[in-house]
């Protein structure tokens, strides 16, 4: 008994420490998707923020596979000191409730993240190549209906960020894609722009560039409203698709087990780097929009999301 006192009071300790004068070391934000993917282009700027303000560094870790899993149960099981982040995206929610529908255990529960706050929040956009036949949303369909399984798309894998929203479309619009799944957002988006699929549902800052430059075109936003920097492209909603409703946000958690303490430690360091205007400004070189939103603000819209995004997966259903 004697002993095992001890090993508690040995652990609390520097918990304690760490809230006073937290990080005092290197923090570990981790990605759970390779490089150039949604989740990374605003981890990217958000820890060089938090290198200036706590003058620590601040590595990005991309831990990728399994549509995200990987990475995400990594964090789960992290050590709650504050000094292992997870920047996730939508599929955070999706992919334990996924699990289930093949009766496998999920790599990690919700349960298991502490949300400590939001940075993006934007609709993913349907894009296609500038050279593709379709101008339009309804060629698009129409085209698939014709030739059901003819025209392909790639995602980040099955059940993730990227794949559900192209799953929501098809199941409203009742077409039949090739969905052709990748480890990542930036290896599907690579895949489009080689010609090796003709589609892909993306956040807006891995495709802005190409989009602006001619290189892509889109179809149409899952928002509910279009988006400020693509006045031109419809949302779904409009176009007849009210249940074709999605957001890939990202956002920063850290395992559950985390002390109070040292949560209110870290929603106070993003807090602040996120009122910088050089992360705003960073962020919208990458084509994203600071959405920032931290305690019971974040809580709330990560619940509420989630519950969405599970119900839409149980709709969807099994994908092989």
């Amino acid at each position: 008994m004697k002993r095992r006192a001890v090993l508690a009071a040995g652990l609390a300790l520097p918990a304690l420490v760490r809230a006073e004068d937290f990080p005092g070391r290197p923090v570990t934000m981790v990605v759970a998707f390779p490089p150039g993917g949604q989740a990374d282009v605003v981890a990217r700027p958000v820890a060089a923020a938090l290198e200036r303000h706590w003058r620590q560094p601040v590595p990005v870790v991309n831990r990728a596979g399994a549509a995200g899993e990987i990475g995400n149960a990594f964090v789960a099981r992290a050590a709650p000191d504050g000094t292992t982040l997870l920047m996730a995206l939508s599929s955070l929610a999706i992919l334990p409730e996924a699990a289930r529908l093949f009766g496998r255990a999920p790599a990690y529960e919700l349960d298991q993240f502490a949300p400590i706050a939001l940075f993006t929040a934007d609709p993913t956009l349907l894009v296609v190549p500038a050279s593709a036949p379709w101008r339009t949303l309804e060629e698009f369909i129409a085209d698939a209906r014709r030739r059901p399984g003819a025209i392909s798309y790639s995602s980040s894998g099955n059940y993730s960020a990227l794949h559900v929203p192209m799953a929501m479309l098809t199941t409203a619009a009742g077409i039949d894609l090739l969905h052709v799944p990748f480890q990542g957002g930036a290896p599907a988006l690579t895949a489009l722009l080689a010609g090796q699929v003709q589609a892909l549902s993306s956040g807006p800052g891995p495709v802005a560039p190409h989009l602006r430059e001619g290189r892509l075109r889109a179809l149409a936003c899952w928002g509910a409203r279009r988006l400020p920097d693509w006045p031109d492209v419809s949302t779904l909603i409009e176009r007849g698709f009210p249940e074709a409703e999605y957001y890939i946000w990202a956002g920063v958690f850290a395992p559950a087990a985390t002390p109070p303490a040292l949560r209110e430690a870290l929603r106070a360091a993003l807090a602040a780097v996120a009122a910088e205007p050089e992360t705003g400004r960073a962020l919208a070189a990458g084509g994203n929009t600071l959405d920032y939103r931290d305690g019971e603000a974040f809580e709330r819209f990560f619940r509420t999301d989630a519950a969405r995004l599970q119900a839409a997966v149980r709709r969807i259903g099994k994908v092989e």
